[in-house]
């Protein structure tokens, strides 16, 4: 008998395992995609929307462009999974059966229960995030003047803020607006928890391109016209993005598998495998263990990665064979600022073309092009790789 085997989600993590599952499974199974919206989002370049919204024709990658025709796609939001009866409800109330399902739906952003968090800010998880963004700085900048700019505000110093900010500061000098940009970080330095050196050649690069970077003292209220920042510090906005931290989607919180009590986003062991031996989970809604105390880190690189390895464990799961464990390796950092870029700790590339652990320049613009083509190239293909080059 031929297996149901549903893949959730069109993120990295989703968009990859469908080309891994095809080249594994072949006809030995019938695969069902589902996903909210007709299309793949390169989200780690997402943020050039902001600055240039025709960009989203080279970030969006229609599903019939990744999938094979053999795999059917299925459009819509999931509501419910129902492990015992191998379910999968949506918001139209219809219902998909599975044999073997693997859950990639990547996450929400996590508001921390801020009071106005919430209601005020924009978040860049989606297309329509980043074009909602553009759409308010634009209109915001047009009501500003250069004696009283519009103030925008980017909540959350990691690597989604400070693109968000590097960016707007992009269309401010694009345009001529007047814009103030403020990047607000709780903890005591931009990019937290990584390496000085690469944390202060971002702060230069924001720097250089007037953007207010204030650290160490947490958002805890925010209103419809002002942020309070710390216990003395209010700021003024017309725009707030808020960048600061990731949860499990809606559709996990009741599911029947162990998950984080806080963040629900799911458990597996290093092969995937959740509780359940015929659910599989990867990408940001998983918890993925690893080697030491950390579980593989909610990244574009480790997701499709992980991608990568998933087609061969759940056709070995189905044939009976062993898993096998998978461990995250990291090839490295880049992050835009605008036109500009910083790389960090790179190894995808040969030791001698690299100037030093961390460095900016013309070799990390080439870089974080390179990535973003890479994964574009994987999934459909060069011509669209090489079409996406000039604005990644």
């Amino acid at each position: 008998m031929t297996e149901n085997v549903v893949v959730l989600g069109s993120g990295y993590a989703g968009a990859g395992a469908i080309k891994s599952l095809e080249s594994e499974l072949g006809n030995d199974a019938d695969i069902t995609w589902v996903s909210n919206v007709d299309y793949h989002l390169v989200l780690h370049e997402s943020h050039r929307c902001i600055r240039d919204p025709s960009i989203q024709e080279k970030v969006t990658i229609p599903v019939d462009d990744i999938k094979s025709p053999s795999t059917r796609f299925v459009q819509g939001e999931v509501v419910d999974i129902e492990t015992e009866d191998r379910t999968i409800e949506l918001d139209d109330d219809s219902t998909i059966d599975y044999d073997y399902l693997l859950v990639a739906i990547g996450s929400q952003t996590a508001f921390f229960g801020i009071d106005g968090l919430e209601e005020y800010s924009h978040t860049l998880k989606s297309l329509d995030d980043a074009m909602g963004i553009h759409q308010d700085v634009k209109e915001a900048a047009r009501a500003a003047s250069q004696s009283d700019p519009a103030q925008v505000v980017v909540g959350g110093a990691g690597l989604s803020g400070i693109q968000t900010a590097g960016e707007i500061a992009g269309f401010r000098e694009d345009h001529r607006a007047p814009i103030d940009i403020h990047l607000v970080e709780g903890l005591d330095e931009i990019f937290p928890g990584n390496d000085p050196e690469v944390q202060a050649k971002l702060r230069k690069l924001l720097e250089e391109r007037d953007v207010n970077i204030m650290t160490g003292e947490f958002i805890g209220e925010v209103d419809e016209e002002t942020i309070y920042v710390g216990d003395e510090t209010e700021l003024d906005y017309d725009v707030l993005i808020w960048t600061g931290g990731i949860t499990g989607r809606d559709a996990v919180r009741d599911v029947d598998l162990e998950k984080d009590d806080r963040n629900h986003r799911i458990h597996t062991e290093m092969n995937f495998q959740t509780e359940d031996e015929r659910v599989f989970a990867i990408g940001d809604c998983a918890l993925i263990d690893q080697p030491g105390e950390n579980p593989a880190p909610p990244t574009a690189e480790a997701a499709w990665e992980a991608a990568d390895h998933i087609g061969k464990n759940m056709a070995r799961q189905m044939r009976g064979q062993p898993l096998d464990d998978w461990t995250f390796e990291s090839k490295g950092t880049a992050i835009s600022v605008g036109e500009d870029a910083v790389a960090h700790d790179v190894t995808q590339f040969p030791m001698s073309l690299i100037p030093g652990d961390t460095f900016g320049g013309f070799m990390a613009r080439n870089l974080k092009k390179a990535i973003a083509a890479r994964w574009i190239n994987s999934i459909t293909g060069p011509g669209r790789a090489a079409k996406a080059w000039p604005d990644m």
